[in-house]
């Protein structure tokens, strides 16, 4: 005798499908978007190459011209790998701090990981300390401001609360960073406007390196941790009693995602809306099953932050648009629809 399938197996199990095939088109779009990032140029023409100069050094670099694999190779390579791995890093951060949060406006950026990092590298500007130093001090100051959330949020504050105090420790970090620059010489100034505008031309394969392993061994255990996430999305107490161990979970992810948002801005500078954009679309074409929610936004971030790179390189032939203003230009729209989203619903109830 032939069963009938369970109708809510089989709408499970579409749903699945769905998840996979947007996963599958979202890698697609990386690659995409990471070859036609190295195929872009904005330099001068004397240093331009063809299409087919690149994809012969891509394909076989051994039989490049050496000025033409230093071009490709060590200069484009990283720079359009970086897009994809820092967009990767803080789409997945966004996902994750606006799951523990329980709020959609939470992200790295809004949370001023950015604005503190960036009176981090500017105190290192002022004080002569050398790219390596700058970095470095970039680094400590976001890793920082997420510890200083984390412990706010451990007084039972809820988040809300949070969100508002991650914005005015924003605006406080860019106050201290306005009088750093007050008191700097001219050169110091310059130096410190162009790390806060975020760029990718720094890139190297050292920096990448050290990137993409912070990035690939902090996501597989974020991901190994996605139906605790989806349980904490019906709330803390629902959470505990499904078994899960909300206080240690969210330290662990707390820690996890605060490594690879400051990672990821203190060799590129500060790239806004990633961590906010990136989820927000992932929450908009998966839904809120964590398993796929997390991994789906990471990959919207990395597609979006690739993709502005290739725009920042064609807005204006001959420069590069600093990366920091055209993923703010992207996305001011979505924190908008965001915001009247969330006041609709508001204004439902």
């Amino acid at each position: 005798m032939k069963h009938d399938i369970d109708p809510g197996r089989a709408l499970y199990a579409r749903l699945n499908r769905k998840n996979y095939i947007i996963i599958a088109a979202l890698i697609a779009v990386c690659i995409v978007s990471c070859v036609l990032d190295v195929l872009t140029a904005a330099a001068s023409p004397m240093y331009r190459l063809s299409v087919a100069e690149v994809l012969n050094c891509l394909i076989h670099p051994s039989q490049a011209a050496a000025g033409t694999y230093v071009i490709v190779i060590n200069m484009r390579l990283p720079i359009a790998m970086m897009a994809v791995v820092i967009g990767f890093a803080l789409g997945a951060s966004g996902a994750v701090m606006q799951t523990i949060l329980h709020n959609p406006l939470a992200s790295p950026y809004t949370l001023g990981v950015g604005t503190a990092a960036g009176f981090g590298a500017s105190l290192a500007i002022i004080l002569g300390l050398g790219s390596i130093a700058t970095s470095a001090m970039s680094f400590v100051f976001a890793m920082l401001i997420c510890f200083m959330i984390y412990f706010m949020g451990r007084n039972n504050i809820n988040s809300g609360a949070l969100v508002l105090s991650g914005i005015a420790c924003l605006f406080l970090f860019q106050a201290l960073q306005a009088l750093l620059q007050y008191g700097a010489s001219e050169d110091q100034n310059q130096s410190i406007v162009f790390w806060s505008f975020g760029s990718l031309q720094r890139t190297d394969w050292y920096k990448l390196l050290i990137t993409a392993v912070v990035t690939f061994f902090c996501t597989p255990i974020i991901f190994a941790d996605s139906w605790k996430y989806t349980a904490l999305t019906m709330g803390d107490e629902r959470a505990v009693s499904l078994g899960v161990n909300v206080s240690r979970l969210k330290v662990k992810s707390f820690f996890l995602i605060s490594l690879m948002a400051a990672v990821s801005v203190c060799f590129t500078g500060s790239i806004g809306f990633i961590g906010l954009a990136g989820p927000h679309i992932a929450r908009m074409i998966s839904g809120e099953d964590q398993r796929f929610y997390i991994p789906i936004s990471a990959l919207c971030g990395s597609a979006l932050l690739s993709l502005a790179s290739v725009i920042s390189k064609i807005l204006r032939p001959g420069a590069v648009f600093p990366i920091g203003i055209v993923t703010s230009i992207i996305g001011v729209p979505f924190f908008f629809s965001l915001v009247f989203r969330q006041n609709s619903r508001g204004g439902a109830r």
